[in-house]
């Protein structure tokens, strides 16, 4: 049997490690890759121009402010990873792209993905939604359309501006950018 990790880690940091573990431990022969993830693609560094203070006391009253803004969405995202939270702005994240996408087997790729990494129960990053949200978003995908996320990403939204966006701006990452 594994060790009990939530007693070590946040809960779902201890899932997805012990889900990592139960697959190492299957599969003796399984690559590194399990243990070390690689991004698909680099991350580009960030080339965003520092926000003046006055600018980054508005995101104080609007998350989606924040969201937009290069700089304001790297901040919280740092933020957020410090917390052992990122999920919820990378599910944010990769709706705005899936929306964007206009090929429809790009479309059901990028919807299949989002779907396993985020929505499906234990899933590596999985945000906390409702069923009955899960249950629509799932219906959604059985015809992926721009739209298929929105009830979702909407539940996750509100969530990090009742939640997440309050500590943020308590936190010393914010007041540092407010000086």
């Amino acid at each position: 049997p594994l060790p009990d990790l939530s007693l070590l880690l946040p809960c779902c940091r201890a899932k997805e490690i012990k889900t990592k573990l139960g697959t190492l431990l299957q599969k003796p022969d399984s690559t590194i890759d399990f243990i070390i993830p690689y991004p698909e693609k680099p991350e580009k560094p960030l080339k965003a121009q520092k926000p003046s203070p006055e600018e980054a006391l508005q995101w104080r009253d609007s998350l989606e402010k924040l969201l937009q803004n290069p700089y304001g969405l790297a901040s919280f995202r740092s933020f957020l990873r410090s917390e052992f939270s990122e999920e919820n702005a990378e599910f944010w994240v990769a709706c705005e792209d899936y929306k964007k996408t206009k090929s429809p087997v790009k479309m059901a790729e990028k919807a299949k993905k989002i779907y396993e990494e985020f929505i499906q129960t234990e899933a590596p990053k999985e945000v906390n939604i409702d069923h009955f949200t899960k249950a629509v978003t799932m219906k959604n995908l059985v015809e992926p359309s721009p739209t298929s996320f929105d009830m979702a990403q909407k539940r996750i939204f509100a969530l990090m501006e009742k939640d997440s966006l309050p500590r943020f701006v308590r936190s010393e990452f914010y007041h540092e950018l407010i000086k």
